[in-house]
């Protein structure tokens, strides 16, 4: 005779609002895991991010997000879509829009509010309903390895208007914004996926560059602020960011009047799998120390969580509440804030379902290109340096040689970048090759070699960041001197002074970037910038 399989337990009011402030992520693209469905139907977990791993096509994603509003319909589904670079949705092709770097270039805050206002129209038709973007940080360090063309620039001011301009796009279309990396990540040369980045500058500086733009995002309405691994003396000797009471609660929450930047709303963690905060806490160590902290949402995103994971978290928050070490009105704060920006979020997604196109925003590329690729042809910037050739455009294939450094991990290896497909589209029989650092680090041989291979083709190089990687501009370098007719597209940060016969900074690496380049290079499109 069989035994009866007991129901499981229906969670208490504590470990319902411990599941409620944990968004992890998951392995599938079609049917999520039946562990999340139960949490979020019954168990009280309010959320879940989506990255690169869940995505097939705008239809699976699609369906793949109904069966989680099923479950819960006021679960937060967030994701990584901050255009250019940085994308999700279009993570095997790249992006059909540019990313901050390239709208920054631009500098048209109307621009910039219609690009995030088309990514917001495709989050809603998608059921994505919250956005881990736009990056917020001042790219004022030339060789930070993570942000670099995810900012919108150097300068404070400008950074601040496009922040508010990309929050008031994308929240007009009724996905709700976090805006990242508090209280900065943009002074920092190492990457908090790896380690733990360090800024010492005085809090002047500090309130004077890092802060600006999440001070403006706030007024605007933001709706989330995501908190940064990173350590800032100045603030907190010992603890990072996510991890920091007086970032998180004496500065980010704390009222203007009292010298705070008064945010209301949820503050989520950057992925706490990081190893900013794992190597050290470990995720259910750090998951307490930064509801503890003031922050309402542990993002888990990197790595896939299974339910035992979660409910390892889920314990470490209910017994840090029984043992006095986290208030327990703390984490009921915290979960209620998240409940909170999921009710608002499923009433916004109602609202824009209703008056929206279904299939979402307009993206970009081809003849027209919509509002993408308009901008990515704005933000071309072309210039010839002292004593270079002429430069004919390209009316035969080319050889595209493409210099490739190693993704970082907020990006990822899966998306594709450079030129080769825009420009052979344009002109049949182009060619590209790909190479990346070279085994000794140099750039010997690797000229003779791509000239070899190039023959009497017009040269085209790409690179990314040129001026953070010594072995792509000694390569670059040898190649101009032997063929003073050569192309150069910079597809990242263009702090290096400009080559070649043409030089192209297309200030990002978004697909409809190449194709703008591609149509400075041939001559099909005039470029929008100039210097």
């Amino acid at each position: 005779m069989s035994v009866p399989t007991a129901a499981p337990r229906k969670p208490d009011a504590l470990e319902r609002d411990a599941l409620a402030v944990l968004h992890p992520t998951f392995h599938g693209t079609d049917t999520p895991p039946a562990w999340l469905l139960r949490l979020l139907e019954s168990g009280g977990m309010t959320g879940v991010g989506l990255f690169g791993r869940n995505v097939v096509s705008d239809e699976q994603v699609t369906g793949l997000t109904a069966r989680l509003h099923a479950a819960n319909p006021e679960v937060l589904i967030a994701i990584d879509e901050e255009g250019g670079d940085v994308t999700r949705l279009e993570v095997r092709t790249g992006s059909s829009v540019p990313g901050s770097l390239a709208l920054g270039a631009v500098d048209d805050p109307d621009l910039t509010r219609a690009v995030a206002a088309d990514i917001g129209r495709r989050l809603v038709a998608r059921g994505v309903t919250l956005n881990w973007a736009p990056s917020a940080d001042v790219n004022s360090n030339p060789d930070n390895p993570v942000i670099g063309s995810r900012s919108f620039g150097a300068d404070p001011e400008l950074v601040a208007r496009h922040t508010v301009a990309y929050v008031e796009g994308l929240q007009s279309a009724g996905v709700a914004a976090c805006v990242k990396h508090f209280p900065g990540h943009g002074d920092t040369d190492v990457d908090s996926h790896l380690a733990m980045p360090r800024i010492g500058v005085d809090r002047d500086t500090l309130t004077a560059r890092e802060l600006l733009p999440f001070r403006a995002a706030i007024a605007a309405g933001t709706r989330s602020v995501m908190s940064a691994h990173i350590l800032v003396p100045a603030l907190d000797p010992e603890l990072p960011g996510t991890l920091s009471p007086a970032v998180l609660t004496d500065l980010l929450r704390a009222p203007v009047a009292e010298g705070g930047l008064g945010f209301d709303g949820v503050v989520v963690t950057d992925g706490m799998e990081m190893d900013a905060i794992a190597a050290r806490w470990g995720v259910e160590r750090g998951n307490v120390l930064a509801i503890a902290a003031g922050a309402d949402a542990i993002c888990v995103g990197g790595t896939p969580s299974d339910e035992a994971e979660v409910l390892r978290m889920r314990d470490a928050l209910v017994a840090a509440v029984r043992s006095g070490e986290l208030p327990e009105e703390r984490l009921h704060d915290a979960a209620e804030r998240v409940r909170a920006l999921g009710r608002w979020t499923a009433a916004r997604r109602a609202e824009a379902l209703a008056e929206g196109d279904p299939a979402g925003g307009t993206g970009g590329t081809g003849a027209d290109g919509g509002i993408g690729m308009t901008a990515a042809r704005r933000a071309v910037r072309v210039s010839a340096p002292a004593g270079a050739p002429p430069f004919a455009p390209l009316t035969a294939p080319a050889h595209v040689l493409v210099l490739t450094p190693a993704a970082n991990v907020a990006v990822g290896s899966e998306t594709p970048w450079g030129l080769g497909p825009a420009l052979a589209r344009l002109l049949p029989g182009t060619t590209t090759d790909r190479r990346g650092r070279p085994a000794d680090g140099t750039a010997r041989g690797t000229a003779e070699e791509v000239l070899r291979e190039a023959g009497d083709r017009r040269l085209v190089v790409v690179v990314r960041d040129v001026h953070r990687h010594a072995w792509m501009g000694e390569t670059l370098a040898a190649l101009v001197a032997a063929r003073p007719d050569t192309a150069v597209v910079e597809m990242g940060v263009p702090q290096a002074p400009p080559t070649g016969a043409l030089h192209i900074a297309t200030h990002g690496a978004a697909r409809v970037c190449a194709e703008a380049a591609a149509e400075v290079l041939t001559g099909s499109v005039p470029a929008a910038g100039g210097s």
